[in-house]
């Protein structure tokens, strides 16, 4: 399953496999596939990634972070949309501060390259089996 954050992009889930010299790897690891305004990404690189199509793509639940901070959820997605329309004019004034995602990562410009760096923690979360193999893919 997949949450698109709306003007930001889509995080996932995706399984990769990985053929070893004695064994195959199934993996599960974090991606983030962004989706700004492209305006905003004038003269940056940033890598591509494709979501599976059977990955089920959700829109961000507003009603649940509500409820995780004791906020209306009306309040929650302004303070949402707005701190996603000042990452977009910041990076469009070619600033580059890290947009910092508790527990999952950090979506960072260095060298006008914007990627997404996810937590080890969170990489192995999602993969307790062979969470250095998917650390490694990650």
């Amino acid at each position: 399953q997949g949450v698109l954050v709306p003007g930001l992009g889509t995080f996932a889930v995706v399984h990769e496999q990985l053929n070893g010299t004695e064994e195959v790897y199934v993996v599960r690891r974090p991606v983030f596939q962004l989706d700004m305004d492209m305006s905003c990404l004038r003269e940056l690189v940033f890598p591509i990634v494709m979501m599976p199509g059977d990955i089920e793509i959700m829109p961000l639940d507003y009603w649940w972070l509500s409820q995780a901070n004791s906020l209306p959820p009306d309040v929650v997605r302004g303070c949402v949309e707005e701190t996603i329309l000042l990452y977009s004019f910041q990076l469009r004034d070619r600033q580059c501060p890290a947009f910092a995602f508790e527990n999952i990562g950090i979506l960072s410009c260095q060298d006008n390259v914007l990627c997404m760096q996810f937590h080890c923690s969170c990489i192995a979360g999602l993969e307790s089996q062979d969470t250095w193999v998917a650390l490694l893919l990650t």
